[in-house]
Order: C-alpha cells, then structure tokens, then sequence
C-alpha cells in the first residue's frame, strides 16, 4: 500500500535531478528496505536508475531502518539524523542511499507551476522559504533569549565559569581532606608508639 506510491515519488525527485539516475543506475538490480514503522517499503533500482517497488516481505541488498521520529529531523537535513539511522546490507549501495538523500533537491516551483503558473509558483516557494527563515531566526532568538533568562533573571541554570569555579572548589576540598586524613592517620600513629 505504502510502496507504489513511495516508488512514484522518490522516481518524480530523481527525475527533477537527473544527475542521481546515472549515480544509482550502477547498482541496477539491487533492492532497497525502508522500515518506518508501522510501514515498510522496498524499492528495486532498474537499468535507467529509476525505481520500481519491490515486495517489503523479500530479501533485500540493503535495509536502512528509520524511527518516525527521525523523518523532520532528516527533511531538515540534520546531519545528526543521518547517524541515527540503523542500516545493514550492501555498504556501496547504502553509501549512495544517504548521499542521495543528503543532496537530492525538491524543485516544489516547477510542481506548482502546473497548478498556479510559473509567477505564482515562484512567489509562493520564495514567500514560504522567507517564512522558514524567519521561523528558524525565532526559534533561535526565542532559544538564546530563554537561556539568557534562566540564568540571568531566574537562575535555574549555571553560567559555566560559575560551575567551573565550583567544581574547583570542590577539588580543592577533596585535596584538603585527603591532607587532613593523612595528618590525623600520622597523629594516631605516633600516639600508639
């Protein structure tokens, strides 16, 4: 259920950089598994590149198994996501699989055009790529603004020269204990003799 239309896209996004068709062409025959739970998908790679779904349930040369909770971190390009993805099989064809979904790119101007023209599309992409930024400016802003206020206003958290000159403190106590312990271990050995 999953698969068909899984195949269609990713072919579509191959299609829009068709410099990946030759690059994936080189492992023709071979079958890749995505397992995202509760779904799984499989897709075997054809002579020109493309895709075609493959049966989930059969064997395949490569499987990469993705938690859902990776796949907004992995569309934002979130270089840590891609290290979180447990992958087993062909290590050439899972070497081409990340480095595909690291630098395949999403035309969503030319897909809009069929549907508003070419103006609109473009005017709509470039308002919403405005609106990712200034979101990502927020996010940021609202992070440092809220970290400035937890330490400064509401010191919930430490500045760190604070927990570093306390842990120094901390090892300069330890020393002075381990000196006292050793005086009185020196006093009680005199006491006997």
């Amino acid at each position: 259920m999953f698969a068909q239309p899984s195949a269609a896209v990713l072919n579509h996004l191959l299609m829009q950089n068709s410099w990946a068709l030759p690059r994936l062409a080189r492992f023709a025959g071979k079958t890749a598994r995505f397992d995202i739970a509760p779904f799984s998908f499989a897709c075997t790679i054809l002579d020109d590149g493309s895709l075609r779904r493959a049966d989930a349930a059969a064997s395949a040369d490569a499987v990469c198994k993705i938690a859902p909770s990776l796949l907004p971190r992995l569309a934002l390009h979130d270089e840590n996501a891609h290290t979180e993805i447990l992958s087993e099989g062909d290590t050439e064809l899972l070497k081409e699989i990340f480095f595909l979904s690291r630098n395949l790119q999403w035309d969503a101007a030319e897909d809009l055009s069929h549907v508003t023209g070419d103006i609109a599309a473009e005017r709509f992409v470039q308002a919403m790529s405005n609106t990712q930024q200034q979101l990502r400016n927020a996010a940021a802003n609202l992070s440092q603004a809220a970290a400035e206020y937890f330490t400064e206003e509401r010191p919930l958290l430490a500045k760190p020269q604070h927990v570093s000159a306390f842990m120094q403190q901390v090892d300069t106590l330890r020393d002075d204990v381990a000196r006292l312990e050793l005086r009185i271990d020196r006093l009680i050995a005199a006491r006997k003799n």
